[in-house]
């Protein structure tokens, strides 16, 4: 089971005026490929899972983001952490 959600939004450094979608979609798709349960917000993506396993994505985005000619990102992240298990579908359940 799951014990945290994870909300990240990348903040790629790159050339002005460069569109910064590509760059986030490849973030998005280094999640995707990471088979975490997730979901994209307008603002930020949230992630379902083990939280060594979460922060480790976050590693991996910010290493693809160089990889990809970034010269740098930054990161926001929060994160909910219950040992006992926790899910996306338990803080939103009553607005669906």
């Amino acid at each position: 089971m799951s014990n945290a959600l994870l909300s990240i939004q990348i903040i790629p450094k790159i050339k002005g005026g460069d569109d910064v979608i590509p760059y986030v979609d490849e973030a998005i798709k280094v999640i995707a490929d990471s088979g975490v349960n997730f979901e994209v917000h307008p603002m930020e993506t949230t992630m379902e899972g083990e939280l060594s396993e979460l922060l480790d994505i976050v590693k991996k985005l910010n290493e693809r983001m160089i990889e990809i000619g970034c010269s740098g990102a930054i990161s926001q992240v929060k994160i909910s952490y219950k040992p006992e298990g926790i899910k996306m579908s338990d803080l939103t359940r009553k607005y669906r």
